[in-house]
């Protein structure tokens, strides 16, 4: 249900496109990291997800399971709540790993949180939390890098100037781009399986960015 609301809702917000590496959906148990830059980009990269023929579990924070409507359509699609700084926080690993086993595709942002800066402008994804690599290392599952740009441009800065950014999107609706890199195997103790995961996540965003300067993506969706 969450990835068709947002493959209707983004199209009227903002010109989306998509590139893949790899064509067609995702493959069954597999690991998407995304870069995280705007309370706007869930959406974004559901919809993308969606227009490949994926239709992810989601590892947010638990606080948005409090938000009346939001929190039962996530409830209803078994996402998982992330219940960060807290002695629950490793449980979410075990669900995501539960559901990887089942077949299905966990989407997970390896940043673990959102920039603290409030321009609208796209940089490369910041540090990367090690739960992407736990989860890696315990489901054995491949992990599909997967970089979005312009999100920011819908959503960014104070409370005002985010509600403003949504309201007026129908209007601007700016160019948002999502590219998913090659699979890959994370190698090597934790630290080293981060530092892969955002540098394979960095590249990705950059084929994006460049996607939405005008260059070509590896392959068009």
């Amino acid at each position: 249900m969450l990835s068709r609301i947002a493959s209707t809702l983004v199209p009227v917000l903002g010109r989306l496109s998509v590139s893949s590496e790899t064509p067609g959906p995702v493959a069954a148990g597999s690991i998407v990291a995304a870069n995280h830059s705007s309370l706007a980009d869930p959406g974004v990269v559901l919809a993308a997800l969606h227009r490949l023929g994926t239709e992810p579990v989601v590892m947010a924070t638990a606080g948005l399971w409090r938000i009346p409507l939001l929190g039962g359509v996530l409830r209803a699609g078994g996402h998982i709540p992330v219940h960060r700084g807290t002695a629950r926080a490793a449980g979410a690993l075990d669900l995501a790993a539960e559901a990887l086993a089942a077949g299905r595709v966990v989407l997970i942002y390896g940043e673990g949180g959102l920039p603290k800066r409030r321009d609208a402008r796209d940089a490369a994804p910041g540090t990367f939390r090690t739960g992407l690599a736990r989860l890696a290392a315990a489901s054995g599952a491949p992990v599909v890098p997967l970089g979005q740009c312009g999100a920011r441009r819908l959503s960014s800065g104070g409370t005002a100037k985010q509600f403003a950014g949504f309201v007026t999107a129908p209007v601007r609706r700016p160019a948002l781009h999502v590219h998913l890199g090659a699979p890959l195997r994370l190698e090597g103790d934790t630290a080293a399986a981060t530092e892969a995961a955002r540098q394979a996540v960095t590249a990705a965003w950059r084929t994006a960015e460049q996607w939405l300067h005008g260059g070509e993506p590896v392959l068009s969706g």
